[in-house]
């Protein structure tokens, strides 16, 4: 089984990687999208979104980082793919999912879910402009308004030469709203005949054997759940392992992530302007809130804070 960290704007960092992938059960991460026009990009912003790049590809951790690449134009794609795969990532993922207003109105995301030519057009092209041994990936969700081509832009997908599709079960008009609909994925997979990978909604173990029984997937990506319950990899993978009569590691408790949410601390204040470092901090405890009570308090010590001079010792008394 393998479980991937989602890549979502804003939230999944570098940062938040290098700390989820220390707690473990993770096996691959997928950066936050790196936006490209028409302009071939210097090595220094691929960087600045995957700083793994600076260390073989992979997390502090171990953990490989394949980097995502988001666009409508085929030519511009693959030049830009062409100079990422020189940095040596793991792998390189296509964003066919991304929702915001702001990237759909530039014909990027999952606004392309209503052209499947043009999206096999531009897996095609990175494929062929990056090295035969480097991974091409895609994210899709099933539609934009509703899923009547997911079917066409799997296949368009695939029989470009996508090695592997992650689905996020829900229309870009579903936003992240319940449910997943992760019974479409297993129609896609009668569809392409590359690993498909579910992903939507899997906020629990409960949630990942439901998620995979629907879905006919063996393999999870998860994004929002795991950013509130940083031991869920784990205990998903403890359930298998249980179910084989194997040996289980204790669930991550409170006292446990405490030491993690420290060294998430120290390096947004290393690494982010101290504009934005009070910011991360509170949203990452507002995630927590839903699986710690002990998250709470933290969250109120801070919530008002703006100064980082001020967040250690309020954070800290409070835990």
């Amino acid at each position: 089984m393998t479980i991937l960290l989602a890549p979502m704007e804003g939230l999944l960092d570098f940062t938040l990687r290098d700390i989820l992938t220390r707690v473990g059960g993770i096996d691959r991460c997928v950066s936050e999208f790196i936006r490209i026009t028409d302009t071939l990009l210097p090595d220094r912003v691929f960087i600045r979104y995957v700083p793994e790049l600076l260390n073989g590809g992979r997390t502090p951790a171990g953990v490989p980082v394949r980097a995502q690449l988001l666009g409508s134009d085929p030519v511009c794609l693959a030049e830009n793919a062409a100079r990422l795969a020189e940095l040596g990532p793991e792998g390189i993922d296509l964003n066919f999912g991304c929702p915001a207003k702001t990237v759909n109105r530039h014909r990027g995301g999952a606004a392309l879910l209503d052209e499947p030519e043009l999206i096999g057009q531009i897996v095609a092209a990175v494929r062929r402009a990056v090295p035969a041994h480097m991974p091409v990936s895609a994210k899709m969700r099933l539609g934009f308004n509703d899923d009547a081509r997911a079917e066409a832009c799997a296949l368009a997908m695939a029989e470009a030469g996508a090695c592997e599709l992650v689905v996020h079960a829900r229309t870009r008009a579903d936003g992240y709203r319940p449910p997943a609909y992760w019974d479409r994925i297993q129609d896609l997979r009668r569809q392409v005949n590359i690993p498909l990978i579910a992903n939507g909604e899997i906020w629990s173990v409960e949630d990942a054997l439901r998620c995979r029984e629907a879905s006919g997937c063996h393999d999870l990506m998860l994004g929002r759940g795991i950013v509130s319950d940083p031991g869920l990899a784990l205990a998903i993978l403890a359930h298998d392992r249980a179910a084989a009569g194997a040996d289980t590691p204790a669930s991550v408790n409170w006292s446990t992530l405490l030491p993690h949410l420290g060294s998430f601390w120290q390096l947004v204040c290393t690494h982010l302007e101290p504009r934005q470092q009070t910011g991360r901090l509170k949203q990452w405890l507002n995630y927590l809130r839903r699986r710690y009570p002990e998250a709470q308090e933290a969250y109120m010590a801070v919530r008002t804070l703006h100064d980082p001079a001020l967040v250690r010792p309020q954070f800290f008394q409070a835990c």
